[in-house]
């Protein structure tokens, strides 16, 4: 039997000072990142730490600067080529300064979110990119402020937060896209979404917990009513039975006799449910079904037909919050912010003028 080969002991800092022939402080300073030393001494320490094969201890280095260099990051389904391409955009901004990422998947369950962020805060990490599922159960978004913890919120807003947030002309988007049905002759519309069903409140609205599909209800509700399309017309299609999902609800819709003529789909997932149901019950697309997508995914432009879309700047989303929680850590101190980002329109193949 062959032996186990022993680890060889960490490098340590002492090690890489007397390599370099530098006091330890002076090392710890050039591989910590902080005081002030002459550029031939960093170089020496540096290529000294290189030789030895040096590897910073994260721990020692979080306790003496008060900083772990590490970003926490909580999105709904990682699933989602949306929130990956927000990712990775993230990881490059904080990799450029010098940060690392966790990234935690909360599958847009309210439970599991809290518990990410606990464990989050828990490791230390310096600041938090959330996307919070629930905008309506905010408590663990309210202690994160009170422990001064850096925090900026992607996609989604919480009214009742004040924190930098970046959100999508939602709204604005839905409207148009609705718009654009009814000039082309759609009466009986809907918009779908794998939210599930959570009520009404007190004066009859949806309470959709997700803030950024809650706007875009109500710009198709808005753009309906503006366009003289009846309430019992104006359908929102919810994930109705969580062990089902979200296709049985569409099947419902689509096996009804005056089924929509046009479908708004919240997400690329969502519409890609809606082009596989259509299929199998051989409505045709777009004659008999026009639909529209938020989110450019990639499927959406090979399929026949191609689908119109409403393309998100996600990766440019992605990128300001990491900027701008960077800043935060860093101790800027201005008013949060709300920045809205544009969607732009691509027309393809999956609308045409109702029958």
């Amino acid at each position: 039997m062959d032996k186990k080969k022993l680890q060889s002991p960490a490098v340590t800092v002492a090690d890489v000072a007397r390599h370099a022939h530098v006091s330890k402080s002076t090392a710890a300073r050039v591989l910590g990142g902080y005081g002030v030393t002459s550029e031939k001494v960093r170089e020496r320490v540096q290529a000294s730490a290189k030789s030895l094969k040096y590897r910073a201890n994260e721990l020692a280095r979080s306790m003496t600067t008060g900083k772990s260099k590490t970003i926490g990051v909580v999105v709904g389904d990682i699933e989602n080529s949306f929130f990956g391409i927000a990712v990775r955009s993230i990881t490059d901004v904080a990799n450029a300064s010098g940060f690392n990422v966790i990234l935690t998947n909360s599958d847009e369950n309210f439970d599991v979110e809290r518990e990410a962020v606990n464990v989050l805060v828990g490791k230390q990490v310096d600041g938090l990119i959330i996307a919070p599922a629930n905008r309506y159960q905010t408590a663990h978004l309210e202690n994160l402020k009170s422990l001064n913890c850096a925090m900026v919120l992607f996609d989604r807003e919480v009214p009742s937060l004040e924190v930098d947030t970046v959100v999508s002309d939602d709204f604005e988007s839905a409207s148009k896209a609705t718009e654009q049905f009814i000039e082309a002759g759609h009466r009986r519309l809907a918009f779908v979404t794998e939210t599930l069903e959570s009520g009404m409140d007190e004066n009859g609205e949806l309470l959709i917990p997700t803030s950024s599909v809650g706007r875009r209800i109500s710009g198709f509700l808005s753009a309906c009513r503006a366009g003289g399309i009846p309430q019992e017309d104006s359908i929102i299609v919810l994930n109705a039975d969580p062990d089902r999902g979200l296709s049985a609800s569409i099947s419902k819709v689509l096996d009804q006799a005056d089924r929509p003529t046009a479908m708004l789909a919240s997400d690329s997932h969502v519409a890609l449910k809606i082009f596989k149901q259509a299929k199998r019950r051989d409505i045709d697309m777009p004659s008999d079904l026009s639909l529209i997508a938020f989110h450019n995914a990639d499927w959406t432009e090979v399929t026949n037909p191609t689908i119109t879309v409403i393309d998100q700047p996600v990766a440019e989303m992605g990128r300001w919050c990491a900027e701008q929680l960077i800043k935060r850590i860093e101790g800027v101190t201005e008013p949060p912010l709300r920045h809205v980002m544009k969607m732009q329109m691509i027309d393809r193949q999956s609308v045409e003028t109702a029958k």
